[in-house]
């Protein structure tokens, strides 16, 4: 079923609700990614946010895949080579993985991406500028931290849901129309 057939067959929704978008702003049913658990996007009101709509797998088997590859890289491809070679995978892979949480952020606001996509990016620069120096500055932990990352984002997560009922951070205040 096609996104237009499929948002037509939705109730409207009332104005607040995660129906809309993260903000409540549409009075339109927007689709959710990641199985109905990612907050709806928010509009595509440009051509690069519409890009990154097509581009970026949210759901399905294009995100198994991705996922797939970060995760193989890590740790499965990475432990099995010599320590420059091993920094490069895993910065590689916590790069990929802090861009699509990052991106994912920037499209829905899903709360534990704010905290992966900082974090993985950053670990994924530091695991480079370790494999140039040939040596880890964190005492090869880098696999630890990249699953420590993982954790204290969906911790962040359960919190911020427990605290607001969303799992998606808004800005505050009113509402445009």
């Amino acid at each position: 079923m096609s996104k237009k057939k499929l948002r037509d067959t939705l109730p409207k929704a009332k104005t607040g609700t995660d129906w809309a978008t993260a903000e409540g702003l549409v009075a339109e049913p927007a689709l959710r990614a990641l199985w109905g658990w990612s907050p709806p996007d928010l509009p595509a009101d440009s051509a690069l946010k519409r890009n990154v709509d097509r581009a970026l797998p949210r759901t399905g088997l294009g995100y198994i895949i991705y996922w797939a590859v970060v995760i193989g890289l890590e740790f499965g491809l990475a432990p099995h080579l010599p320590v420059r070679g091993r920094l490069s995978v895993e910065g590689v892979a916590a790069l990929l993985a802090g861009a699509w949480c990052g991106l994912n952020f920037w499209r829905c606001r899903h709360a534990h991406c704010a905290v992966s996509g900082a974090g993985w990016s950053a670990l994924g620069g530091l695991a480079l500028v370790e494999a140039g120096m040939g040596h880890s500055l964190i005492g090869g932990y880098d696999q630890l931290v990249f699953i420590g990352v993982f954790v204290f984002a969906l911790v962040f997560e359960g919190l911020w849901y427990r605290a607001r009922g969303t799992n998606a951070l808004a800005r505050l205040g009113r509402p445009r129309c």
